[in-house]
């Protein structure tokens, strides 16, 4: 196995300096951005009783112990999100954070353990309007990195573009060829129908694949590869099933209001218009959680003060945005590592050179 030269080395920090600098900029850039749109920026704690409640996100967990010496389970956060939520509840309208997120088993060129989200949040308002904050998020990035195009590794991307728009159902049928929402009812899924279909198409499947197996892979393989490759793209109207925190679409119960925005191949930002049915709520985040049992033989305590709390909330729209990716297509850099500040040794000894 190689040898990685720890990042606090000075020559490697010599060459990742540059990208930490656009980093700094990049963020001074947005936080303006943020604040002249009358944005209050927020510190949502990183310890918490549910770190979320996706089936295949993974946390880090710890515990407190009181005073009393009793101990009780505690969680890093792998989002913001039930936090941000309840800020929306406690009366604020317009709310963003740059916040570290923490998620296990995730390590690679473009995840780290530790990483930075940018989220926020817009109550009253449709989430197509954080289709335009996007928009302005990518260019700002740009300008203050100094550079007119995204690029990772041999993609390229103009930022500056409008956006490509394109529903997750015309993406499979593009794509793929497969007629997503024919596996779909208002009921559920069909899984041997999407089974059927990828089949046809080439995606090689497990016996014991569920549909939201099918559908992650045929993503994977097929369609996140062509997305944002000359201009951003959002891909958007994802199925009710794979949004559990998202308000369905009032024109179609299958779908949702949720999109994901994409560069250079690259998945940076995920938003919804969100849910505040409290009841429906609960009930997916525990289906979500008995998917992760039925899986990974775990699962997450619920957040009871979040869902008390979403009764309480009004309408909004929120989105989250990986912002070291951000900074990585701004500045070309093609590992993760190399535009944090302090990223995690390497299990062979260090960070990438």
């Amino acid at each position: 196995m190689p040898y990685f030269s720890p990042w606090w080395t000075p020559e490697v920090h010599a060459d990742r300096r540059p990208f930490l600098m656009a980093r700094g900029r990049i963020k001074t850039a947005l936080r303006h951005w943020f604040t002249d749109q009358g944005f209050t920026e927020v510190e949502p704690g990183c310890l918490q009783v549910s770190p979320g409640n996706e089936t295949h996100l993974h946390a880090f967990k710890t515990e407190r112990t009181g005073t009393d010496l009793v101990n009780a389970p505690l969680y890093l956060h792998t989002s913001p999100e039930f936090a941000c939520k309840k800020l929306l509840a406690a009366g604020e309208t317009k709310i963003f954070t740059f916040t570290p997120a923490f998620r296990n088993r995730e390590r690679g060129a473009l995840h780290a353990p530790e990483f930075t989200m940018l989220e926020w949040y817009r109550t009253g308002e449709t989430y197509e309007v954080l289709m335009r904050d996007c928009g302005d998020i990518l260019r700002l990035a740009c300008e203050a990195a100094g550079t007119d195009v995204f690029r990772y590794r041999a993609r390229s991307c103009n930022p500056a573009a409008p956006a490509t728009e394109i529903t997750v159902a015309d993406a499979f049928t593009r794509f793929a060829n497969i007629d997503l929402l024919s596996s779909i009812t208002p009921k559920g899924v069909n899984r041997e129908a999407l089974s059927l279909m990828a089949d046809a198409s080439g995606i090689s499947l497990r016996a014991d694949d569920n549909w939201a197996d099918i559908f992650s892979k045929v993503l994977v393989e097929r369609i996140e590869p062509q997305l944002g490759n000359t201009t951003p793209a959002l891909l958007t109207e994802y199925p009710i099933a794979q949004a559990a925190l998202a308000r369905p679409d009032l024109s179609d119960p299958r779908i949702a209001e949720r999109f994901e925005l994409y560069a250079c191949g690259v998945e940076l930002a995920n938003g919804f218009g969100e849910l505040t049915d409290a009841t429906v709520q609960r009930w997916r985040l525990e289906a979500e959680m008995e998917e992760k049992q039925r899986i990974y033989g775990e699962r997450y305590p619920l957040d009871e003060d979040f869902l008390t709390a979403l009764e309480m909330m009004p309408p909004a729209s929120g989105c989250a945005l990986g912002f070291d990716r951000l900074v990585m297509l701004a500045t070309g850099a093609d590992h993760i590592d190399k535009v944090l500040w302090t990223p995690l040794p390497q299990e062979a000894g260090g960070s990438l050179k």
